[in-house]
């Protein structure tokens, strides 16, 4: 059995892609648990502001999750152009 540079190559980008997406999931989904918990916690305390609190939780979640997003995008490179 043979292992060329080619296949050492592959095989290492396919673990930076696994270790990328880990990595870049870990933040956004610290982050968009810890804007939701707060979001209902402040529901809970002025029920009347919940239309308005959770807009903007869902647009700060939305702006969390772009960094998994890039996570993925760099993952997809290193799985199908490397």
């Amino acid at each position: 059995m043979d292992i060329s540079g080619a296949d050492i190559i592959r095989a290492v980008s396919l673990l930076g892609a696994g270790v990328a997406m880990g990595f870049g999931a870990i933040g956004p989904g610290i982050g968009e648990g810890y804007a939701a918990g707060r979001a209902c916690e402040a529901i809970g305390r002025n029920p009347r502001e919940a239309g308005l609190l959770t807009r903007t939780m869902l647009v700060g979640q939305a702006v969390s999750e772009s960094t998994g997003i890039y996570a993925l995008v760099v993952a997809l490179l290193l799985i199908f152009v490397v």
